[in-house]
């Protein structure tokens, strides 16, 4: 099939979806937990489409997953960035710990 293994992709998965979780967890910009959701999202598609290659790479169910989960964060990140922009409009800043639009 292949020449580089099943486990290389895993780890390269699990390093890219723990930068990613450090990046969402530990960032106050919106614009960077946005970018940590991405790489953690990214990280799955790796995951979905190995799988897909050395476990059955006759049916398309992985890459049908993938193409799904593509298109979930292609809408996620049209969505939040529209937010973002809004709550800089109306709060001059994008740091989460500044946005209490919610508090009474």
């Amino acid at each position: 099939m292949s020449s580089i293994p099943l486990e290389w992709y895993l780890m390269l998965a699990a390093v890219l979806f723990a930068i990613g979780a450090f990046g969402a967890f530990s960032r106050r910009n919106a614009v960077a937990i946005l970018m940590g959701i991405e790489l953690m999202l990214n990280a799955v598609n790796i995951n979905l489409v190995a799988f897909w290659r050395y476990v059955e790479p006759q049916g398309l169910e992985g890459l049908m997953f993938a193409i799904f989960s593509i298109t979930v964060a292609a809408a996620e990140a049209a969505v939040a960035l529209a937010l973002v922009l809004a709550l800089y409009r109306t709060r001059d800043t994008i740091n989460v710990e500044e946005i209490d639009l919610l508090k009474w």
